[in-house]
């Protein structure tokens, strides 16, 4: 860490800079910032519009945009080195968001953010409009001229996807580095500074059936004429074992070693009565981190409130497969088309479709960044810092990651895992904005520290 009396210096100068960055982040997350198809561009561009000029108060000079074929805009910055041997760290944050949804379960409207016991209310103020403060705000810490140099990558259309997931691989020298903050992600909970150091992976299938030129009448024809539901439905079934583990052969699954979230904080996370069992065998780590999940996230079929006394005749299912942060998406993928079209419920085969497949992530954890990282976290917190898993897939990583192989990559960030992100009543706490803000300031010192010591890393 930084001379103790520095550290308490920048300790102090960020607890100054609190009251502007949480003003700046209920103007940020007013602006309804949807990047999905069908909403109005307008606000996106606004909410880029403020973010440039967040980086320029900051004292950025060199703010520019990146433009690619039906993608919003990417917000890039770039911050000289202070030194020829000081470090460089790429940012990454986004400034879009999530549709709010069903506006009805919110206590107040999405887009007005709403104070509440120790934090803000409002859709995106955690994921990732938060996160993005965190950036600005460390930038603000050290005037613009932190002691690394700094590369700014703000995303705008990240919850949607877009062309750039793909794009860093095919411009290296923009995405040079030599340490990465990724921030998407936050601690475990509140109060227990967290690294996230894998991603799961995410695959999609699609599987159908068709028995029938058109539905017939149940009572004529059922009991014979073959019915595409239930049909799907059997094959479904096949997926899970009686514990609700999944039952496809050739998933990795390894027990997970770190801390994991206890049942009652995942009960009252997603909202799971006491009496109603949670699905597999295991620890929470295991099912949520470092084992497959497979989840029907959609399904045609004729509804309940039109359904006819009728044998279905066409039914189809949308499957999306998690997979452990290390097994090849390709080779997961083939292990549930195999398994599924090995199956012939009733003696009737399926159509089975694959659809995309994006990498899981696994960061490594020994090199002079995260050793930096893990000393910033503990003094921002005042915890020794844990190591934790994301069910969820961040595809632009691997992007980032084979634009700068060389690069460590350190997730971590405002946001934490009781924040209910992309849900009704998503919120920030202030206590974790302010401490992931300190831990990326403490961070920037530390790590330019660390190449400017005998044996560091420059």
């Amino acid at each position: 860490m930084p001379h103790e009396a520095n550290a308490s210096a920048l300790e102090t100068t960020v607890d100054g800079l609190m009251d502007d960055l949480r003003a700046d982040l209920k103007r940020l997350a007013a602006i309804p910032s949807i990047a999905f198809p069908g909403f109005s561009p307008e606000p996106v561009l606004r909410a880029r519009d403020l973010v440039v000029e967040l980086l320029r108060a900051a004292g950025v000079r060199d703010v520019g945009e990146l433009n690619l074929p039906d993608t919003a805009p990417v917000v890039t910055a770039t911050v000289p080195p202070p030194t020829p041997d000081a470090p460089t760290v790429l940012l990454y944050a986004h400034y879009d968001v999530q549709p709010p949804g069903d506006e009805r379960p919110w206590d107040s409207p999405p887009f007005e953010p709403t104070e509440i016991e120790g934090g803000l209310r409002a859709r995106g103020v955690a994921d990732c409009k938060a996160n993005l403060m965190v950036h600005i705000g460390a930038l603000r810490a050290f005037g613009g001229r932190p002691p690394v140099g700094i590369k700014i990558v703000f995303e705008g259309q990240e919850e949607y996807g877009s062309a750039f997931d793909a794009y860093p691989p095919t411009d290296p020298a923009a995405f040079a580095c030599d340490a990465m903050i990724i921030a998407d992600t936050g601690n475990i909970r509140p109060g227990t500074p967290t690294l996230t150091t894998a991603l799961r992976g995410s695959v999609d299938v699609l599987v159908e059936v068709r028995t029938l030129d058109a539905g017939l009448h149940s009572g004529e024809y059922g009991g014979a004429a073959p019915d595409a539901l239930l049909v799907l439905l059997k094959a479904l079934a096949t997926l899970h074992d009686v514990h609700g583990d999944v039952a496809v052969e050739g998933l990795r699954r390894e027990p997970w070693g770190g801390p994991a979230l206890t049942e009652d904080e995942f009960r009252d996370l997603v909202g799971v009565s006491r009496g109603m069992p949670l699905l597999g065998s295991g620890g929470l780590g295991e099912r949520l981190w470092s084992g497959p999940a497979l989840t029907v996230v959609g399904l045609d079929a004729p509804s309940v409130d039109h359904g006819a006394a009728a044998v279905v005749p066409h039914a189809r299912a949308k499957l999306n497969l998690r997979v452990h942060p290390r097994q090849d998406p390709q080779e997961a993928q083939d292990a549930l088309v195999r398994h599924l079209r090995r199956l012939r419920p009733f003696g009737i085969p399926l159509t089975v479709t694959p659809g995309d497949t994006g990498p899981g992530y696994q960061a490594a954890t020994d090199g002079p960044a995260y050793r930096a990282a893990r000393s910033a976290l503990h003094r921002a917190w005042g915890a020794e810092p844990v190591h934790a898993a994301s069910g969820g897939s961040v595809p632009l990583v691997n992007g980032l990651a084979a634009a700068a192989p060389w690069a460590e990559v350190l997730l971590f960030g405002a946001e934490d895992n009781l924040c209910r992100l992309h849900g009704p009543n998503e919120r920030v706490l202030y206590s974790e904005l302010r401490g992931a803000l300190l831990a990326e300031a403490l961070f920037f010192a530390e790590y330019a520290a660390a190449h400017r010591r005998p044996g560091g890393a420059g």
